[in-house]
């Protein structure tokens, strides 16, 4: 696996490393040692996945608050999507800070999203499959998210959405608080 570093602060783009032959390839997309090597949260405990029918469908910004922080491995394994992460954790050096990253089945990379950073993505094609490895189970209590139009963080969509939820459209304006 190649880490690619990314402009916020503990978020990577990982790439595989296929193993050709006459077969086709074989490539690790997960390695607890790799991961902790990389000072990356290696304990990925609950997988989940998004299925969308629509292009341009939405969704985001989510992320669990304090104590239930998660980190994720997100990885598109059917259609195309392009990815927006957004660093909320106070005092880090690339606070309130963005970043986009396109991810496609065809592309076969994965972003790691640390503990504390928002994620959402626009699916770029129909029948959007994503999967994510996360490293902590969901507490619904905890769950929370910030409006991906918000003029606080000036997100760069390469689409305006055609099909979002109600509460992903609906999270309050940002107030630089996340209690």
């Amino acid at each position: 696996m190649i880490f690619e570093a990314l402009s916020l602060s503990g978020a990577y783009r990982l790439l595989p490393e296929p193993m050709a032959d006459e077969r086709g390839f074989f490539a690790r997309t997960f390695c607890s040692k790799a991961f902790a090597e990389q000072g990356l949260n290696p304990d990925l405990r609950q997988c989940s996945i998004s299925f969308n029918t629509e292009k341009h469908t939405l969704r985001g910004m989510h992320l669990q608050l304090p104590p239930h922080e998660e980190a994720k491995l997100v990885r598109c394994t059917r259609g195309a999507s392009h990815h927006i992460i957004l660093d909320l954790r106070k005092g880090s050096e690339t606070y309130l800070a963005s970043t986009g990253v396109d991810l496609s089945a065809e592309m076969r990379s994965s972003l790691y999203v640390p503990e504390g950073v928002a994620h959402g993505f626009i699916t770029l094609e129909q029948n959007t499959e994503i999967f994510y490895q996360i490293s902590k189970e969901y507490v619904p209590e905890a769950a929370m998210g910030v409006r991906w139009d918000d003029p606080a963080f000036r997100i760069d969509w390469p689409h305006a959405p055609a099909t979002i939820s109600e509460r992903d459209n609906d999270f309050p304006d940002f107030e630089n608080e996340l209690d």
